[in-house]
């Protein structure tokens, strides 16, 4: 996000955060379908994203145009957001409408938030995206965006019903189509992450053979913590085909003790010969 509209989408976010610190989890919720409305009504009018986003027009008119749209349709506490957001700069239509949609999330894990259930839906995203990352057949199903997403929203309800919050399958819905304009896969990624730095947390993703013991868990996630300077969430994979040892990614950083690595690297080094 160019810096522009980096700074618009924090004076509208800071906005929401005020709010959020004192409405209660449903009004938030609310909140969050009507940012996610008008989000959607960008995708849907690449026009009207221009329009709302023409840096030849003064803000104030921008934010008038589109009271002129919404105004009694959606809250007036998400009206107050999206005219922050409208009325600022942005650099492009395309980051106007990703800010949109990010607004609409970050209100969805601040109600996760006052509900106190931020870390589950943190892990229940994660989770998620590792079953279907085990099943190439429902990675397959999931992702094609040539399938209607209600299509594919229909069979995320039907795996998440009963064994996820509210809020996760909400989030799982959008990674359909297209979070930020990525692919499914990708979008979970970026979510887990969102609700991680929404608990002032880094991610970590952790690749071992075999499953870690609590006690294990704990000093790698001191250790990394010591490292970042911040807590770490850590996020644990079990493959069996590394053969032992630890691979870590924390953002771009790649850390690879595995077994399976130092095979590679020896095979490399004999080829080499």
């Amino acid at each position: 996000m160019e810096a522009a509209s980096r700074d618009t989408y924090v004076a509208a976010r800071d906005q929401l955060d005020a709010y959020a610190a004192q409405a209660q989890p449903d009004d938030i919720r609310a909140t969050a379908e009507d940012l996610l409305a008008v989000a959607g009504l960008l995708r849907r009018e690449p026009r009207l994203r221009r329009a709302l986003a023409d840096p030849a027009r003064p803000g104030d008119e921008r934010a008038g145009l589109l009271r002129a749209l919404v105004e009694g349709k959606v809250r007036a506490d998400a009206l107050t957001v999206l005219s922050t957001l409208v009325g600022g700069r942005s650099a492009s239509a395309i980051e106007l409408l990703d800010s949109a949609e990010r607004l609409g999330v970050d209100a969805l894990l601040a109600a996760a938030d006052r509900a106190g259930e931020l870390g589950e839906v943190e892990d229940e995203l994660f989770r998620f995206g590792q079953v279907v990352d085990g099943s190439p057949e429902l990675a397959a199903a999931l992702g094609d965006p040539s399938v209607e997403p209600a299509r594919r929203s229909t069979l995320v309800a039907s795996l998440l019903d009963g064994k996820a919050t509210a809020t996760t399958l909400r989030l799982a819905e959008l990674a359909l189509v297209g979070f930020g304009g990525r692919g499914f896969a990708a979008s979970l990624t970026r979510l887990v992450e969102l609700a991680a730095e929404r608990r002032d947390r880094q991610v970590a993703y952790v690749t071992v053979a075999a499953p870690l013991s609590d006690a294990e868990e704990r000093r790698l996630g001191d250790r990394l913590s010591e490292i970042y300077g911040r807590q770490v969430s850590l996020k644990v994979s079990v493959d069996p085909r590394i053969l032992g040892g630890v691979r870590v990614r924390v953002n771009h950083d790649l850390y690879d003790g595995t077994i399976l690595r130092r095979l590679n690297e020896t095979r490399n080094a004999l080829a080499a010969k």
